[in-house]
């Protein structure tokens, strides 16, 4: 609240050093010289802080640069003096700007500010080592007795699945279940089918329409899954290279499948919420978990398909905390039970960690390689070391629709 008489106190506040003080605060170098300026700039600035009561650094930084636009009004720029602003650099790796974000700020320095990835202060991480060994089982004999139902299946709108359960999905979205996401990772191509979406007639740059396979760094092979249909040799989006500073193994024109573990066992809230290997940060809390016979409502994943395109115009720095809702993106999703995936499982080895809930958007999106490279960024800042899951993982083979659970639910997510 302000305070009669606040104003007159500020008001009598040197103008120079009150600019200074604004500035500073924000953390931007400045010369006094630079931002001095007379009467009513003074009483102008008086009053917005005595009226606002609480400063904020926002607010700080914006009524500095008007003041600065009043004063550069009122009198030409000292000699010797840039007329360049400072440009801060986020998430630069190894000194380059190359694929960053930048901002520009109305200052007359040329100074750079250099934000890296990189953790925070050490501490405890509660999760650490909380996987649970469950060796896989084979498919044909337990998966069916034991009614374990596996993914990735066919999410394309009217496929039913053939094994019987007598289990439900998630329908809502997890944060309306007590859950949080505790670990993001992505696979070469699509796990999941999709028809006319991502599919067998999907292409991309080392692909041709049926070709699953492609060459990681390093000549390591991995089975790629399903690509989109997006890709187009002859637009640029498509084919320039970007220069990745933070994801490993990437490429433009390329499908992936992102994944988001959610689980009520999370540490929900703290630094230790996301984890690598993903287990680690589903079982943080395990106690929470109870008898497991509630796991589908409990433990569910997050999948989404992107094609990477060098274009801006498909930027989202948020991809870390979960799918992208907004417009078409995270709107038409196939709900269903099913397990972990990966290479490690085909049609004849299953996953014993089953039965868990798949949220899956049937529609592939074109999405800024910026905001993969960001979204790794944001993985090197987290207090685990998640370094395993800052490249593209192999995809598991279509499963076959007999270890695939008949309960999908193709309705909107409800409370989106």
């Amino acid at each position: 609240m302000c305070k009669p008489g606040d104003e007159e106190i500020l008001g009598e506040f040197p103008s120079d050093k009150l600019l200074l003080l604004l500035v500073n605060s924000a953390g931007i170098a400045t010369t006094t010289d630079t931002y001095k300026e007379e009467g009513s700039n003074k009483k102008l600035v008086a009053g917005i802080l005595a009226f606002c009561g609480v400063v904020t650094v926002s607010s700080i930084i914006a009524m500095a640069a008007m003041s600065v636009q009043i004063s550069n009004k009122a009198q030409p720029a000292s000699a010797g003096t840039s007329s360049e602003g400072a440009t801060i650099i986020i998430n630069a790796g190894s000194g380059s700007t190359s694929g960053s974000s930048t901002a520009t700020v109305g200052t007359t320095t040329k100074d750079e500010v250099q934000l890296f990835a990189r953790p925070p202060v050490a501490g405890p991480n509660e999760c650490e080592g909380k996987k649970i060994q469950i060796d896989n089982v084979d498919c044909l004999i337990d998966a069916l007795e034991k009614v374990l139902p596996q993914a990735g299946g066919n999410v394309t709108m009217g496929f039913k699945g053939e094994m019987v359960v007598g289990h439900e999905p998630i329908k809502t979205p997890y944060f309306q279940n007590d859950m949080c996401p505790v670990n993001v990772h992505w696979h070469l191509g699509a796990e999941h089918l999709s028809v006319g979406e991502f599919d067998e007639m999907g292409a991309g740059p080392n692909t041709k329409p049926g070709d699953l396979r492609r060459k990681l760094a390093g000549n390591e092979e991995v089975r790629g899954g399903f690509r989109c249909r997006h890709y187009d040799e002859n637009d640029k989006k498509f084919t320039k290279e970007y220069d990745w500073q933070h994801c490993v193994g990437m490429e433009v024109g390329e499908t992936y499948e992102v994944h988001w573990p959610h689980s009520a066992a999370g540490a929900c809230g703290t630094i230790n919420q996301y984890q690598t290997p993903f287990y680690d940060g589903v079982l943080c809390r395990v106690g929470i978990l109870g008898d497991l016979s509630r796991l589908p409502q409990q433990v569910g994943v997050q999948g989404q398909v992107f094609t990477i395109v060098n274009d801006e115009d498909y930027f989202y720095p948020d991809l870390m905390r979960g799918m992208i809702v907004d417009g078409e993106m995270g709107k038409q999703i196939t709900k269903y039970t099913g397990s972990t995936t990966g290479t490690t499982r085909d049609n004849e080895i299953c996953s014993a960690y089953s039965p868990i809930t798949w949220q899956v958007d049937r529609k592939c999106h074109m999405i800024s390689a910026s905001s993969f490279d960001k979204m790794c960024a944001d993985m090197k800042s987290q207090r685990d070391d998640m370094s395993d899951d800052l490249y593209p993982h192999g995809s598991r083979e279509l499963v076959d629709s007999k270890y695939v659970a008949n309960n999908q639910n193709n309705r909107a997510l409800r409370g989106n």
